[in-house]
C-alpha cells in the first residue's frame, strides 16, 4: 500500500505541474497584475504606461514614458514644457525616479530641459550620484544628448507677465485640476517603480525646491511593501517626508487608503497656516491595492488596470 501511495503521489504531482505548465501558456488566471496609477487627470500619460507594463515592459521604464506625456504637454502649466516660471521669468524643472532596487536618481532647478525624469533616472544609471542641480545637471542632460528647448511659451510667458502687474503670490488649489505628476507602476514581475516631475509652484523665488525631486518625500519605493507619492505644496509634504511616512505606514500593516489618510491628517493636524492649500498622496502596495487621500477636494488621479484606464475621485479632509 506504500509503496502504491508513493507511486501515485509521484503521478498526482507530475501530472499536476504537466497541467500547470500548459494552463500558464494558455494564460489561464496566471496572468501577474499590472498596475498603473497617477496623479491629477493625466490620461494619456497613464494609458501609455499601462499600456507597456501590459507588454512587459518593467516599472521604471513605464512610468518614465508615461509622464514623459505631460512633460511634453504645453498645456500643463504644472509640468515640462510650458510650465509656469519663477518670479524671474524663468521656468525651472524638478523631477525624480526609483526603482524596485531602492536606487534613485534626482534633477533639481533644471533649464532648458524637458523629459527631466529621464534625465533623472541618467544621474541614477550612469553617474555615482543621487542629485544633480542646476547647471550641473542642465550640463550633464547635454553630455547625454538632450535637446536645449526653450520652456517658456507664449502662454505661460502672457500669464507671467499678468502676474507681475500685482505680484500677488499665495499656493493656488486645483489649477485646471492638474499639478505635479506622479506615478507608479507595478509591473509583470511584480515590481514596483515610480517617477514624480513637475516644474513647481507657479511664480516662485529663483531657486526654490518643493518635494517632488526629494526621495522620500515627493516619491517613495520599497518594494518589498509599496510605493507612494505626492503633489500639492511641497513645503508641507517635506515637513512629514511624505511619500516615506506612507510607505512606513503601510509597512505596519495598514492598507494603502488607510496610509494615505493618516499621512494627510498628520500634515493637517499640524498646520499652522492661514491660507487654504492642497496636498494629496496615491499609494499602492504589492498585492496591486490602490489608495488615495487629499486635504481639499477636487483631486483626483488615473487607474489603469486589467485594461481599463479610469480617472478616479479621491475623498479629502474637508
Amino acid at each position: 500500500m506504500k509503496r502504491r501511495n508513493f507511486i501515485f503521489d509521484i503521478f498526482s504531482v507530475g501530472l499536476m505541474s504537466s497541467l500547470s505548465t500548459k494552463l500558464k501558456a494558455k494564460n489561464f488566471n496566471f496572468i501577474p497584475k499590472v498596475r498603473s496609477i497617477s496623479t491629477w487627470k493625466t490620461k494619456e500619460a497613464n494609458h501609455r504606461a499601462g499600456l507597456m507594463l501590459d507588454k512587459g515592459i518593467d516599472g521604471l521604464t513605464a512610468a518614465v514614458a508615461g509622464v514623459a506625456v505631460e512633460e511634453e504637454n504645453p498645456k500643463n502649466s504644472t509640468v515640462g514644457y510650458g510650465g509656469a516660471p519663477d518670479r524671474t521669468g524663468k521656468v525651472t524643472l524638478d523631477a525624480c525616479v526609483m526603482n524596485h532596487l531602492g536606487d534613485c536618481g534626482s534633477v533639481l532647478a533644471v533649464e532648458n530641459i524637458v523629459n527631466v525624469a529621464s534625465l533623472a533616472r541618467d544621474v541614477m544609471e550612469k553617474t555615482p550620484h543621487v542629485m544633480l542641480a542646476g547647471k550641473g545637471a542642465e550640463n550633464f542632460a547635454i553630455s547625454e544628448g538632450y535637446k536645449e528647448t526653450n520652456l517658456l511659451t507664449e502662454k505661460s510667458k502672457e500669464d507671467w507677465k499678468k502676474w507681475l502687474e500685482s505680484e500677488k503670490y499665495r499656493p493656488i488649489i486645483n489649477i485646471e485640476n492638474h499639478d505635479t505628476i506622479g506615478m507608479l507602476c507595478l509591473d509583470k514581475n511584480n515590481n514596483i517603480s515610480g517617477a514624480c516631475t513637475t516644474s513647481g509652484l507657479a511664480y516662485k523665488m529663483r531657486g526654490r525646491v518643493g518635494d517632488s525631486p526629494i526621495i522620500g518625500s515627493g516619491l517613495f519605493i520599497d518594494n518589498n511593501v509599496g510605493g507612494a507619492v505626492a503633489t500639492g505644496l511641497g513645503e508641507e509634504v517635506l515637513k512629514t517626508v511624505g511619500s516615506f511616512l506612507v510607505v512606513e505606514l503601510m509597512r505596519q500593516g495598514r492598507s494603502p487608503q488607510e496610509a494615505c489618510e493618516a499621512a494627510i491628517k498628520r500634515i493637517v493636524s499640524s498646520n499652522t497656516q492661514e491660507n487654504k492649500f492642497q496636498v494629496a498622496y496615491i499609494a499602492m502596495n504589492k498585492n496591486g491595492d490602490v489608495g488615495s487621500y487629499s486635504i481639499e477636494p477636487g483631486f483626483t488621479y488615473m487607474d489603469y488596470f486589467r485594461g481599463q484606464n479610469k480617472e478616479k475621485i479621491t475623498e479629502s479632509v474637508f
